[in-house]
């Protein structure tokens, strides 16, 4: 089978053995069967069909259940689960047919692992058999007898599940009728399996012990042991009581074995209680048995009795009631006093040990059960008993457990009462009994109880109250005289021993107030003798006594008086009390009552006075209180006359005198003595005067306080005070009360709140507190409260500065709150709304405003909500009768109106005009008020335009420069105060909160009467918010203020997808456009961007207008409509208007070619009509041009020539601007022109030019701004069509234009455009960035991008050069770097940009001059180092230290976010293009000149500076946004697959454009700086060394490792030699080289990380080479591959160089062995005088410092043999 050292299967700990495995199975079953399947008898099936020779039987299982059977062989868990799952899956899902092929192997399978080990997979079998009955049902029933004993003890699986799985079988199996049936079927072999699993099985027997732990051998034994007795009970149970008979028979052997009664004292505590279980059940089923085996029996279950396990002990209790009620004479079987009683007393002495719910009930019975021989001598046994059982009460685990303790009380009174019925009579051992009973158990009980509070809340009392009714009522009973004897003297002497205690208790200086107060719970207890349960007691079995039955069926005639009342009102002692317990217990309150008066004047004893108080609440009578003033001296007895009511006088002699005291901090108990002598007060005007001489007098407020409060939560208590509580002394107390709070709690300081905190709740007390409906106190006194409140918190906005009003703004805001909320329509009193619109002023005002606290905030939004609720509820009944939404409104309005709102003010306003709005729509019927209310709100028409004008008119200049709009006036120079804007318009705030009011409404769905002009309100609220937006839009440099507005809106979800979804589109757009044509300007570009934004169809603008006519005769405002109205309409009404304008042009006179209704507008509407998507308008177009030409010839002074711009008027600017824009849009297909056409149009744009240029000192006025503008714009259009112009487009154009173009108006466009730009940015540096600053540049830059290498070559600017600068340039390209490479640090994107592209132009021809001037260089330079372009590098430098400041605070890995046009933008985009430029020159160098300019960047560590720069401006994600996250991996886009475009005028996607540039910059260095990379990753922190690697790994190496192996596939270069193969799939390069007899086959392979890794050279073929010289080229391949920042392509050109010299005789350098130095390309020309070696100066200068330990040659001869001066000599 295998060696001894082979690795066995997981968990098979000896080598497999056959013939072990055979004889296993002998002891098993008793012969050796065959192999698997191969059984011994037909009975006895194996688990699968064998193999060899059973076809027929192989047949009948399908091939995959035959596979699953052999899986439940299996020892591991896990496969046995696995496969059970998949069995009973299986079951379930195949066929019929196929399923009953596994019947016969199935009951073995079962009845082995039904009682496997492990209980997933019990539960697992149990869930199959289910699947197995549901699919063969009837077809079982052959295998049932086999399988039920099994199945029995499945059932009763000590795992729930398992069992409950198993039941769920058995009922699918049979249904409840057919269950008896199957049982008595194969109850035979169901006792055959028990019996053996009782007496024959041992836990080596059910496992084996060869493979099974121990441990688990005797858990799986205990637990079937444990089963088989719930299996035997189970079967008991459910057999039929005809069955029992025969059953019995069956089970007597059981019975008669020895090793089964031994399971009553098992160690396994399951198997006791199942144990138990089972005799209960034989108990039940087969009595007869349990008689004859009594003697077994009795001692087995009654000498357990102290068994303390919770598993065992209620089964054992059930079988020892059961076995005491079967066999009679039980006791004789067991010695009681020696073997029984001592346990039961130790058991009951520790209390139940834990188990007290459990045993103590069954005590009862357990006693009545004991023989009366058994009790002798009774006094001992009973005293015993009870002293036991109060023993085991004070354990501290009984007091521990409520539940306990409460088992062990009602045991211990149950226990009484069966022992006093059971010694009723007045025999002398009798009356003893009843004495220990009453004196020495239940006194002593009751006494322990009031000692230990733990105890208190017990049943006790209850249960003590419940035997005196039952003997009081036994007491009365006429017809049996000696009872009655026997229970008067039990009552006797329990009042008498009772009222012992409660003295001892009471009659002490330093009585313990818990037990003070268990005596006055058990005195209200007695004397509500009908409350007998608590609420909470659990317990619902009652005992009942068969000689009480007749006391109890008189009980309640007797009882007549006893009412079921908890209510603290039942004040008279009497009233509810049965007469035998009147007397007694109103001799003991007042016995107790007269003590506790004693210590509270003779002591000031405030425990007894708390006592005396809980009396009095439940007793208080004449008499109590007459008792209580019997000790007064006799100079008091004047006093005693002025009150005959003795309660008045003990309230004027005493009460008053307590309440006074100002040293008592509690009253609670005083105002309880109060109520009681109101109680016992005759007539309610005594009660009144009473209180009010209270009310007079200077006590403290809060007994005042608690006065009224008890009479809320009492009605009976407030009908005692109703009449005081309405009455002119409390209500003006409580006026005055208010007076005080409001005026001085102002002035005091915080640390007050405590001291006032009392009067505060009385006041809220008063105002919300309703009874019936009605307020408590006066209205008129509720009035004059709220008035005083609301004019305090008036003043409160003025106090808040000082920081002193928190506490008491607070209180008024909690009794406002509670005021509004409990009182109904307490806002139709004046002073309540006064109060409710103060509230609303201050919620709707910021802290910067009010100087109040958040919590006050808070507190005063809560109360405004709450006083809103209830304006709601009153309104929404009746629509008039209140001013608070008129007053409101116009507040609001006048605070919108004010321009004085900052964010902050106008978020707090709209959040409490939301809320108004929003209780309104929640309630019904309040459609009309809401009308009203926005009436209100909303401007006038006028008022509207007032607030319109007040807003800037910065935002024109925009539109106006882009074209949007055309105007011949003058525009407003720049609003410097707009962008020191603090105060948000009045406009912005009015439209912002109308539209969000607005938007509420229509989510609510609100309809009113009139719903079209309601809604046309609404719309033309929107399209002021509209207008608003726009206005901000059209700001090119918006002040902060202003952003954070628009995005506020987006917080408040104003949003045009709102305004679309929920606004009428047409209504609006109609608004839109009348407002338009009426004034054009901004609602123009409003309804142009409402157009786009709801992208409304060219069919519904069309309806907006009748025909293209009604726009004729043109106005300002019909020109801006048409203008921002022509890219939507129809195709055929543009072509109309293009038509009819074009005609218009045509009859311009002189005169009208200025205005707005003459050309100057015609040509403005051209201009928006004929875009690049327009159709084929070139003829026309021409025509126009034509037109033009004319008015060249005609009015020459028309056009702006060369000349200077200062003087010229706005009129003419106009048409000037309008013309070069049509210019411009005809260059887009200028095939139609003629010479003279072209003519015109180039020397035109060259004399506007020049208009431009000589114009630069009026470059602040906004029409000569627009002026440059659209010059600049043609020029660019010009040289963009030139420059995109084809051969075929050449031949068509007139002769000579090409080289005009090129020779004279280009240069001249140019030699004007770069110096402007220069002069520009120098003038313009350090002003503040506007739009117009803006748009001029990006027109500059866009045109001076088409300038070529050889005009900047050829530039006209002056000499910049700078003394000490290193440089090899000549002085005109060095002053052109000068003049550009500072404007990289410029703030304006368009300016980066525009510099970029034209240095970009120039990198590549600039390493020439480096090269030509390094050849003055010699080779005996030992570290050589060249700077790139001196003028970049100082650009750098200066960023760097900028940048520093920015992102250094950033860790390395983090994204830093750059917001876009910010000053940190350009400043960082600025940094990333200079780079890019770097980069570009660095590619263009050589090899030789690249190490020379890596030197200097190690040397500088800018490099170094840049890579951590772009670790924090590269994003963690770097996929395109517009990237779909479902396209597969290959398919993603990112910022590195895809080149970014820096185009001056695309600013779609600004945000992005910092990470993509980043992401650009790490290519590129990677790409053409690797080695210095892979250095700097090397040297990086563990940190930043992982989040480089992993990046890098995941976004870039594929796509170097791609473009890299592209490069080689694609690569023309040509090497004599050697050839060049790259695999893409394998990211190789193979490079086979060959000369002469020599072959050598290299594979360069690429790391996932490249090139971050170190690139792998493996040896092919090798033909002709010593090992150790391919050993040598192998690693110098490998170093230049590492070591030189370039290509595979120039290591590869490198290495061959090298390898070239070395067969050429150039010996190798003996330091790096390598021909052609890998850093600076030399020879090794150092020779040594000793060795006459030669080495590289490199090579010498680096291993300097470590030359003892260099080899110098391969002759070993190391280079320590030389002297140090001959070292020396060598290096110098």
């Amino acid at each position: 089978m295998g060696g001894k050292n082979k690795q066995r299967t997981k968990g098979n700990v000896r080598p497999s053995s056959s013939g072990r495995a055979a004889e296993l199975l002998a002891k098993e079953r008793g012969t050796v069967p065959g192999f698997i399947g191969f059984g011994t008898s037909t009975s006895d099936l194996g688990y699968i069909p064998a193999v060899q020779g059973a076809e027929e039987i192989d047949s009948l299982v399908d091939a995959d259940f035959r596979m699953v059977l052999r899986k439940l062989s299996k020892r591991d868990v896990t496969t046995k689960l696995k496969a059970m799952q998949e069995f009973g899956t299986m079951c379930k899902e195949r066929e019929t047919e196929i399923v009953k092929g596994v019947l016969p192997y199935w009951p073995r399978i079962y009845c082995k692992i039904s009682v496997d080990h492990d209980r997933r997979v019990r539960e697992a079998t149990q869930q199959a058999f289910e699947q197995l009955i549901l699919k063969v049902r009837k077809h079982l029933a052959p295998h049932l007898r086999s399988i039920m004993g099994y199945w029995l003890i499945a059932q009763c699986d000590t795992y729930s599940p398992a069992a409950s799985a198993a039941k769920v079988a058995f009922e699918k199996a049979f249904p409840p009728s057919k269950q008896p049936e199957a049982l008595i079927f194969c109850k035979d072999e169901i006792l055959n399996v028990l019996q053996d699993h009782l007496l024959k099985e041992t836990p080596d027997t059910l496992s084996d012990p060869q493979t099974v732990p121990a441990e688990e051998r005797e858990a799986k034994f205990f637990r079937i042991l444990t089963c088989s007795l719930l299996a035997l009970k189970k079967l008991l149970c459910m057999l039929p009581s005809d069955e029992n008979h025969s059953l019995e028979e069956k089970i007597k052997p059981l019975l008669a074995q020895n090793k089964f009664w031994k399971y009553g004292k098992h160690t396994t505590s399951l198997v006791r209680s199942a144990f138990f279980e089972l005799i209960s059940a034989f108990c039940q089923h087969i009595p007869e048995s349990m008689k004859a085996e009594a003697s077994r029996v009795c001692p087995s279950v009654l000498l357990s009795i102290d068994d303390s396990d919770a598993v065992v002990c209620p089964a054992l209790w059930e079988a020892v009631l059961h076995v005491l009620t079967t066999i009679e004479d039980c006791w004789s079987h067991v010695s009681v006093k020696k073997g029984v009683l001592p346990k039961l007393w130790a058991l009951l002495r520790e209390g139940g040990r834990g188990l007290a719910t459990i045993i103590y009930p069954n005590l009862l019975p357990f006693i009545s059960k004991v023989l009366l021989g058994v009790r002798e001598p009774k006094l001992d046994y009973w005293r015993t008993f009870f002293t036991s059982i109060i023993q085991g009460l004070l354990t501290e685990r009984a007091m521990a457990c409520r539940s306990e303790c409460s088992a062990i009380v009602l045991a211990i009174m149950e226990c009484l009462q069966f022992t006093i019925s059971q010694n009723i009579g007045e025999e002398e051992e009798q009356v003893k009994i009843q004495e220990m009973l009453i004196d020495d158990q239940l006194i002593v009980l009751i006494d322990l109880v009031i000692k230990e509070p733990k105890l208190q809340n017990g049943p006790l009392f209850y249960e003590v109250t419940k035997a005196l009714n039952v003997w009081e009522a036994r007491a009365e009973i006429s017809s049996g005289g000696e009872t009655v004897h026997t229970f008067q003297r039990l009552l006797l002497d329990f009042w008498g021993g009772l009222s012992n205690i409660c003295v001892r208790h009471v009659d002490v200086t330093d009585a313990d107030e818990k037990a003070l107060v268990a005596i006055s719970s058990l005195l209200k207890i007695l004397k509500n003798s009908e409350n007998k349960v608590k609420a909470n007691q659990k317990k619902t079995v009652k005992i009942r006594f068969a000689e009480d039955c007749e006391a109890e069926r008189t009980e309640p005639e007797n009882c007549a008086a006893l009412t079921n009342n908890n209510e603290p009102s039942s004040f008279i002692l009497g009233q509810n009390l049965s007469s035998p317990r009147k007397e007694p217990l109103e001799d003991l309150v007042c016995q107790l009552a007269e003590l506790s008066m004693v210590y509270t004047n003779e002591e000031r004893s405030d425990r007894h006075l708390k006592f005396l108080s809980a009396l009095l609440s439940e007793f208080a009578s004449r008499r109590v209180f007459q008792v209580l003033l019997e000790d007064r001296s006799n100079g008091q007895d004047e006093a005693k006359l002025q009150h005959e009511n003795p309660s008045i006088q003990f309230l004027y002699d005493n009460l008053v005198d307590w309440l006074k005291e100002d040293t008592r901090k509690e009253t609670d108990f005083l105002v309880d003595i109060l109520y009681s002598v109101l109680q016992c007060c005759g007539t309610g005007t005594q009660r009144e005067n009473i209180l009010n001489d209270l009310t007079k007098m200077n006590l403290k407020w809060n007994i005042l306080l608690q006065i009224i409060q008890k009479a809320c939560s009492s009605p009976e208590k407030h009908s005692l005070i109703c009449s005081w509580l309405k009455g002119d002394v409390l209500g003006e107390k409580v006026v005055t009360l208010t007076d005080d709070l409001c005026n001085t709690s102002l002035k005091t300081t915080a640390s007050a709140e405590p001291i006032h905190s009392e009067r505060w709740a009385l006041l809220s007390l008063v105002l919300s507190q309703l009874i019936k409906n009605e307020s408590l106190i006066g209205e008129v006194y509720v009035r004059r409260i709220i008035d005083k409140l609301q004019a305090a918190l008036s003043k409160a906005k003025d106090l808040s500065e000082a920081g002193n009003t928190e506490p008491s703004v607070s209180f008024i805001c909690d009794i406002a709150s509670n005021f509004f909320s409990s009182v109904k329509g307490c806002l139709l009193m004046p002073s309540s709304e006064d109060l409710l619109f103060t509230i609303f002023q201050l919620c709707a005002q910021s802290q910067d405003t009010t100087h109040l606290s958040d919590f006050l905030v808070s507190k005063l939004r809560h109360t405004w909500l709450c006083g809103l609720t209830s304006l709601v509820c009153q309104l929404s009944g009746v629509h008039k009768g209140s001013t608070f939404l008129q007053r409101s409104a116009f507040w609001v309005k006048s605070q919108l109106q004010s321009s004085k709102l900052n964010l902050k003010s106008l978020q707090v306003l709209i959040s409490a005009v939301s809320d108004l709005v929003s209780g309104f729509l929640e309630a019904d019927e309040v459609s009309c008020l809401l009308k009203d209310y926005m009436e209100l709100l909303t401007p006038s028409k006028c008022e509207w335009e007032k607030i319109r004008e007040s807003l800037s008119s910065e935002w024109l200049r925009k539109p106006f420069l882009e074209g949007r709009l055309s105007m011949n006036g003058e525009i407003p120079e720049i609003d410097r105060k707009l962008y020191i804007l603090d105060k948000l318009p009045s406009h912005l705030c009015t439209a912002a909160l109308l539209t969000r009011v607005a938007l509420l409404m229509l989510e609510k769905g609100i309809v009113f009467e009139n719903q079209e002009v309601e809604s046309s309100g609404f719309e033309n609220t929107v399209a002021e918010h509209m207008y608003a937006v726009q206005w901000i839009e059209e700001l090119g440099n918006p002040p902060g203020l202003l952003l954070e507005f628009l995005h506020h809106l987006q917080v408040m979800d104003i949003s045009y997808d709102k305004l679309h979804k929920l606004g009428n589109i047409p209504c609006l757009l109609q608004i839109l456009f009348s407002r338009s044509k009426e004034s054009g300007r901004l609602w123009s570009l409003t309804m142009a961007k409402f157009i786009r934004s709801a992208n409304v169809a060219s069919c519904v603008t069309k309806a907006l207008f009748i025909s293209t006519e009604s726009f004729f005769p043109l106005t300002e405002g019909n020109l801006h409509t048409l203008q921002n109205l022509s890219p939507f309409l129809l195709e055929e009404d543009k072509e109309e208007l293009v038509i009819q304008c074009t005609a218009k042009l045509m009859t311009c006179s002189a005169t009208e070619l200025f205005g707005t209704d003459g050309a100057f507008g015609f040509l403005s509407i051209l201009n928006s009509c004929l875009n690049r998507e327009s159709p084929d308008y070139g003829e026309l177009m021409s025509g126009i041009l034509k037109i033009i030409i004319s008015w060249r010839n005609d009015y020459e002074d028309s056009f702006l020539f060369s000349c200077n711009l200062q003087e010229q008027n706005s009129q003419l600017l106009g048409i000037n601007i309008e013309m070069m824009r049509f210019i411009s849009r005809l260059l887009n297909d200028p095939s139609a022109l003629l010479e003279s056409e072209w003519d015109f149009v180039m020397c035109s744009m060259l004399a506007w030019l020049e208009t431009t240029s000589e114009s630069q000192a009026v470059f602040s006025l906004p029409l000569v701004q627009v002026f440059a503008c659209a010059s600049w714009d043609l020029c660019a259009a010009l040289s963009a069509y030139f420059q995109a112009v084809t051969p075929e487009i050449i031949e068509k154009l007139p002769p000579n234009l090409m080289t005009e173009w090129q020779e004279f108006f280009s240069e001249g466009m140019q030699s004007l455009l770069l110096p402007l730009l220069v002069k520009m940015a120098r003038k313009v540096k350090g002003v503040p960035e506007t739009s117009f600053q803006d748009s001029m540049l990006k027109s500059l830059g866009n045109a001076l991008t088409y300038t070529s290498k050889e005009q900047l070559l050829n530039h006209k600017l002056p000499p910049r050069l700078v003394a000490g600068q290193k440089t090899n340039l000549p002085d005109k390209l060095q002053t052109l770097l000068n003049a550009l490479s500072p404007l990289l640090l410029f703030k304006a994107r368009p300016v980066q940009i525009t510099v970029y592209h034209m240095l970009n132009k120039l990198m590549s021809d600039l390493p020439k001059f480096d090269n030509e001037d390094l050849k003055s260089y010699g080779d005996e330079e030992e570290e050589l180092l060249l700077s790139p372009p001196a003028a970049l590098m100082t650009v750098l430098a200066s960023q760097e230290n900028l940048l520093i400041n920015i992102l250094d605070c950033i860790p390395v890995g983090e994204f830093a976010v750059v917001q876009p046009l910010s000053e940190e933008f350009c400043l960082v985009l600025g940094y990333l293009l200079t780079w890019k430029l770097i980069l570009s020159f660095f590619t263009a160098a050589p090899s030789q000149l690249r190490a020379l300019y890596s030197q200097y960047l190690r040397r500088s560590k800018s490099l170094n500076k840049l890579l951590y720069h772009l670790f924090r401006l590269m994003p963690e994600n770097p996929t395109l946004p517009e990237s779909t996250a479902e396209l597969p991996n290959k398919d993603v886009k990112t910022y590195f697959t895809e080149e970014i475009n820096l185009d001056i005028e695309d600013t779609s996607a600004l945000s992005s454009q910092i990470p993509h540039l980043a992401c650009s910059v790490y290519c590129m260095t990677l790409k053409d700086l690797p080695a210095m990379v892979r250095l700097w990753w090397n040297s990086c922190e563990k940190r930043v060394f992982n989040i480089v690697d992993k990046f890098t790994s995941k976004y870039v190496s594929s796509v170097l490792s791609s473009q890299e192996i592209a490069s080689v596939q694609t690569s023309t270069q040509l090497f004599n030699g050697m050839m060049v193969k790259a695999r893409s799939a394998t990211r190789e390069v193979i490079a086979t080289y060959s000369v002469d007899d020599i072959f050598i086959e290299l594979i360069i392979q690429l790391p996932p990380n490249y090139p971050l890794g170190s690139i792998a050279v493996e040896s092919g073929k090798r033909v002709g080479v010593a090992v150790q010289q391919w050993r040598n080229w192998m690693l110098q391949l490998s170093t230049y591959l590492t070591h030189q920042n370039g290509s595979i392509m120039e290591g590869l050109a490198l290495w061959k160089n090298n390898v070239d010299k070395r067969f050429e005789g150039v010996e190798d350098c003996m330091i790096c062995f390598s021909v052609i130095h890998g850093s600076n390309y030399s020879l090794p020309k150092k020779a040594c005088r000793m060795c006459k070696k030669k080495f590289h100066s490199a090579c010498l200068a680096c291993s300097y410092t470590h030359f003892e330990t260099v080899t110098l040659c391969s002759s070993s001869v190391l280079f320590k043999a030389h002297r140090t001066d001959e070292l020396l000599h060598v290096l110098l």
